[in-house]
């Protein structure tokens, strides 16, 4: 019985390192930049751009260039999202890799 009673705390003690890792992913602010600092995105933890700043040799690229220089920034900021998100679990976790669990997107 005394098993159980160390899975269970365990469990516990998990599910409370969970819910503060998930504080913390939602305060995370990652960056990513494309162009030579052209054009810079800002996501927060849920994946939402939060911010974007364009230089103005990127806006007078033309349109295509500046799609591209965009594009690139955020799909930079996504990854760097992905790792600290990832970083984050694997604390609250000790290493364990929970199958199925994709966060925050």
């Amino acid at each position: 019985m005394t098993d159980f009673s160390k899975i269970l705390s365990k469990a516990k003690e998990m599910e409370a390192k969970m819910k503060e890792s998930q504080e913390k992913i939602k305060n995370i602010k990652v960056e990513g930049i494309s162009g030579a600092n052209s054009v810079k995105v800002i996501l927060n933890g849920d994946g939402e751009m939060i911010n974007i700043e364009i230089s103005n040799e990127a806006i007078s690229e033309g349109k295509e260039i500046l799609e591209d220089l965009i594009m690139a920034a955020t799909n930079q900021a996504r990854e760097r999202l992905k790792a600290k998100t990832s970083e984050e679990i694997s604390k609250a976790t000790g290493g364990l890799a929970i199958d199925g669990l994709k966060f925050p997107f």
